[in-house]
């Protein structure tokens, strides 16, 4: 396993980091949800991501449950804010921001997280009310450093500004969507973000698994497949069988340099230098080794172009 520094920040994570959105607490079974943190200790990922909203507090439990009792500085530990709690409880003001701090860091028995996200941009909240509250978390302890998740370019230059102009502690994280099928943070979020110190852990680097080539034109979803689960089939991307002849196309490239079409997918996001770490949403054991074994693995550029011309029609 490669290692990347996170943005302008001492923590180096693991190029493969795992995530726990509709999995661990919620959508696998918990012998199984334990494996694949087992498995991923064992293939030196050092990454773990969470967040107070995914399953209302059930994946952050489970992770403080199944890490409890490892060296706490052996691992870098994400969670984030932002959705709703409760009927009174979302947002990012700083009230919010205190009270489901104080909850998570109770859920993940820790006495801080290594990274505090902002799950989406708060219109409802004044950004300095945000980043003032972020920066009081950081300086008693509860928070090493902070990140937002999928804010537009003028949110995130607005909080770029108020490093400035009010003395608040900066980003280091950005955690959007990105895949070789959605590519919308190339324009305009990683020129921003690497020109400023900031990094990306991206989330859905496999398309919520299509790119792994599980999913065949003109067929039925494998029984034991995401989009065939009632918990986390809907929340699949849209696609169609242009999508999966598209990505049928990716096969051949894979197999001529030995590797799973999902190490392709993955080893495709790491080559964006502003990438630090890509957020895997493991089921199974053979999972985290199948995409674990990406990290390290260089495409070269006609590689990438021909990456390109296969799914050219449909991103």
């Amino acid at each position: 396993m490669k290692y990347r520094q996170l943005g302008n920040s001492d923590l180096q994570v693991s190029e493969i980091g795992l995530g726990s959105w509709l999995t661990y607490g919620v959508g696998v079974e918990r012998d199984h949800a334990e494996a694949c943190v087992q498995r991923a200790v064992e293939r030196d990922i050092n990454f773990f991501d969470t967040a107070n909203a995914y399953g209302r507090g059930a994946a952050e439990t489970f992770l403080g449950e199944v890490l409890a009792g490892r060296d706490r500085s052996s691992y870098v530990l994400a969670t984030k804010v932002f959705f709703r709690m409760s009927r009174q409880d979302s947002g990012l003001s700083a009230a919010q921001i205190r009270k489901q701090l104080d909850a998570s860091l109770s859920r993940l028995q820790s006495d801080y997280v290594d990274l505090y996200q902002c799950h989406r941009y708060d219109k409802n909240t004044p950004l300095e009310e945000t980043m003032t509250a972020l920066t009081e978390a950081v300086r008693a302890g509860k928070v090493r450093y902070i990140g937002f998740s999928e804010w537009s370019p003028d949110q995130i230059q607005d909080a770029i500004d108020l490093v400035g102009s009010a003395g608040v502690e900066p980003f280091v994280s950005s955690q959007p969507q990105y895949s070789i099928l959605w590519r919308r943070p190339e324009a305009k979020v990683i020129p921003l973000c690497a020109a400023n110190g900031i990094s990306q852990v991206v989330w859905s680097p496999l398309a919520q698994g299509l790119l792994t080539g599980k999913y065949r034109p003109g067929q039925a979803p494998p029984v034991d497949s995401r989009a065939a689960s009632d918990v986390m089939g809907g929340v699949m991307p849209d696609y169609d069988d242009d999508t999966l002849v598209a990505i049928d196309r990716l096969r051949p490239i894979a197999g001529d340099l030995g590797i799973s079409m999902a190490q392709l997918a993955l080893a495709w996001v790491l080559h964006e230098p502003n990438v630090a770490s890509a957020i895997i949403g493991a089921t199974k054991p053979e999972q985290v080794d199948d995409n674990a074994a990406a990290s390290g693995v260089e495409l070269t550029d006609d590689v990438m172009k021909a990456i390109d011309d296969a799914v050219g029609g449909v991103v």
